[in-house]
């Protein structure tokens, strides 16, 4: 409890684009290496970067989505570092004008209901290096450029976060966010959004920051918590040893949850920045900004806000609910096929739909209940058609092909019974059979009534209806 863990974030977003940053080559993930790399992401002598007008709107999305200054003039820059999968021997990326400047935040909640702003320092342009093979190549590595000059955009925070937690909520709002704008994919196993964390600690009061460790390219909400987790504790044990920090790039192995120190760390003077003589400064106008302003979706916050304000649903549930947009249009189609029933279609999206998803490893847009399904079953149940324990018989039927609730209730003779007459003569039957039970109940041992829904539920196949049981059942047991 003396140390302080100081996080900051740097994300690269890759951009949802049909072509790369500068040229016109494909950006189709999956292909055979090597087959989408032209002259200009090679860098061969006489060829000219073109930007790529749709980087620039995305990256102005991203912009006006948390709230940041849109720079009116940037500019690309020539970043020089040799690593065998540039082959330009320099990045084009923006260093001292970058397209999204200061003033940006995302606002992520806490564990105790409160919220937390993270500020954001910056956010910039760059095309992405190829990526070195070494799995398929005993003793030797390969190289694959097809990523090469792939449109990124790197996302870098303040130094705000203050655990592994904190890291998660913001990472998860940045990519709930990025999602909703289009501007990319998030596919995290195609590394399509990666983060890198700059990690330090120090001693509860200090001001100044201890030295970083870098940790680079982790592709996972899991490894990215337990990476941070495990430097934490390296640099308080180091520390406290008599040992220094030293400022580097580090590599985090999930097998051995364990990082490895992997280079120093370079400053931007190491790069030496200087800018790109192929480009021209890049302007943007207010009515540029203005007509993307104009095209921009409903964003998290203001849907998560207009959820709790519309249909009464609390924080948590808002919040997961609006986690994608694909979700979020689901949940408000179940909510219109049931005939509003909020707070149902919050339950069973979040809770049997989502097991079921996660169990089958599914994405909400591949289920094969649809909305208007499971709106449909939800109205049975708020009808009293039946009751909500059949209804997850008959979401397993809808979710293995049937295609209507109500052939579904009437093929399998599940409707539920709500005739008062009926019920009663089968609560006689119970209470006749269980003479003891019946006694002891009266005799003050009130747990005992769950045992009598049980019987009566077992007898019904599951078909009265709860609460006209409970209330027929607690006046005949007092007799």
């Amino acid at each position: 409890m003396e140390w302080e863990t100081v996080i900051g974030l740097e994300v690269h977003a890759q951009l949802l684009t049909k072509s790369k940053i500068f040229s016109g080559a494909s950006t189709a993930f999956g292909a055979e290496p090597n087959t989408q790399a032209c002259l200009i992401d090679l860098g061969f002598p006489g060829v000219l970067p073109v930007l790529n007008a749709e980087v620039v709107t995305m990256a102005i999305k991203l912009g006006l989505g948390v709230n940041a200054e849109i720079a009116r003039k940037s500019v690309f820059a020539r970043k020089n570092y040799f690593y065998p999968d540039l082959p330009k021997g320099y990045q084009i990326s923006q260093y001292e004008l970058p397209i999204v400047r200061s003033g940006g935040y995302i606002d992520i909640p806490l564990e105790d209901g409160t919220s937390k702003r993270i500020n954001i320092t910056r956010a910039h342009l760059e095309e992405d290096a190829g990526k070195s093979l070494h799995e398929d190549f005993q003793g030797l590595s390969g190289i694959d450029l097809n990523r090469a000059g792939t449109p990124l955009l790197e996302i870098v925070s303040e130094p705000d976060m203050r655990s592994a937690k904190e890291a998660i909520a913001y990472l998860k709002a940045l990519h709930s966010l990025v999602r909703y704008l289009g501007i990319c994919d998030g596919n995290m196993q195609e590394g399509s959004f990666r983060c890198d964390a700059n990690v330090s600690v120090r001693r509860k009061g200090e001001t100044k920051l201890g030295t970083r460790a870098e940790l680079k390219n982790i592709n996972s909400f899991r490894f990215i918590e337990r990476a941070i987790n495990y430097e934490v504790e390296r640099q308080i044990a180091l520390i406290e040893g008599g040992g220094k920090v030293r400022q580097e790039t580090r590599l985090f192995d999930p097998n051995k949850n364990e990082s490895r120190s992997m280079r120093g760390k370079e400053e931007a003077n190491d790069y030496r920045y200087f800018p790109d003589p192929d480009l021209l400064p890049l302007v943007i106008t207010d009515a540029d900004i203005e007509a993307v302003r104009r095209a921009l979706p409903e964003l998290p916050e203001q849907k998560r806000q207009r959820f709790i304000e519309k249909y009464g649903l609390g924080t948590y549930d808002a919040t997961v609910l609006v986690s994608t947009r694909a979700m979020a249009d689901y949940f408000e189609t179940v909510v219109t096929a049931s005939g509003n029933q909020p707070k149902l279609a919050a339950n069973w999206v979040m809770g049997e739909l989502s097991a079921a998803l996660n169990k089958a490893d599914k994405e909400i847009i591949d289920t094969p209940v649809s909305a208007v399904q499971l709106g449909k079953l939800i109205q049975r149940i708020a009808d009293n058609t039946i009751s909500g324990k059949i209804a997850k018989t008959i979401f397993e039927a809808l979710w293995n092909g049937e295609a209507d609730v109500d052939q579904i209730i009437e093929k399998q003779g599940l409707k539920q019974v709500t005739d008062s007459g009926a019920i009663e003569v089968l609560i006689d039957k119970i209470i006749a059979a269980n003479p003891q039970q019946v006694a002891d109940y009266r005799g003050g041992k009130d747990k005992l009534f769950g045992f009598f829904v049980g019987q009566a539920m077992k007898e019904s196949g599951g078909k009265i209806n709860p609460q006209q049981l409970n209330e027929l059942l607690k006046k005949k047991l007092m007799g």
